[in-house]
């Protein structure tokens, strides 16, 4: 009994080993109802069960995407026969890189496979969320195939601020990510308010919740990088843009 158990954890082991494979891999990522965008990449490394890759384009932990790969058959949960394999993966971890030093890739981020189709949900918000629940096998596509939506469960976006909003007015740039940079929507703005992890800026923008954005102030000689939560217009008549900053805090 000790020897099979022994096997069967070695067997584990093996099979979520990371394997260096640099792969080309097309990335497929819908923002929002609105808008979705496509990459072409490489993987740095994968297993079976999840891969790491770099992008140019912003994401955060919780997103889905869907990755398009000639992944090596013996690696692959499903589809052995299809010359590419098409997987959704959730994404769990992010790593901002220098692009000047990365060949001009944004982030570093690691993904779990998730199946071969979204949640129901994502369909009808593709911006929301999601979290793998607790996986009950040693090996495994995180207990989840064909019916992903079966143990994926929201992130709940209600407002949870730990840190005190700040009524402070700091002049910012903000940059709406496009796929033509060059007609990028952008204004100049002032903050409403402000926290380590976020904004409420003034905006004539209008930019769906799930998009990304750069904001930037040249006072302070900060930048980074932010996703939309809502968009609302208050009692005055003016719009605000709600941004929650994506793998940094801004300094206060």
């Amino acid at each position: 009994m000790a020897d099979k158990a022994a096997n069967r954890k070695e067997k584990s082991r093996r099979l979520r080993e990371r394997i260096a494979l640099t792969l080309p891999v097309k990335v497929y990522c819908r923002e929002s109802l609105q808008h979705s965008w496509t990459e072409i990449s490489r993987l740095v490394d994968v297993t079976p069960f999840g891969a790491r890759l770099r992008i140019k384009r912003p994401i955060e932990i919780g997103r889905l995407l869907l990755l398009t790969m000639a992944m090596p058959r013996q690696l692959r949960c499903f589809d052995h026969v299809e010359d590419q394999y098409r997987v959704w993966s959730l994404v769990r971890n992010v790593r901002l890189l220098d692009p000047q030093a990365s060949g001009g890739a944004l982030l570093e981020i690691g993904v779990a496979f998730v199946g071969k189709r979204p949640p129901r949900s994502f369909e009808l918000d593709p911006g929301r969320r999601f979290e793998i629940a607790q996986s009950s096998s040693e090996v495994g596509m995180w207990n989840v195939r064909e019916e992903a939506g079966q143990v994926l469960s929201e992130v709940s976006t209600r407002d949870k601020r730990k840190e005190t909003r700040h009524t402070i007015p700091i002049e910012v740039l903000i940059e709406v990510f496009d796929d033509k940079s060059e007609s990028a929507p952008s204004e100049k703005t002032v903050t409403e308010n402000i926290s380590l992890q976020g904004a409420a800026v003034f905006t004539t923008l209008d930019v769906a919740p799930g998009r990304f954005v750069k904001i930037s102030s040249e006072q302070q000689g900060v930048r980074a990088l932010a996703v939309v939560r809502s968009r609302r217009v208050g009692p005055d008549g003016i719009a605000r843009l709600h941004l929650e900053f994506v793998g940094s805090e801004w300094p206060l």
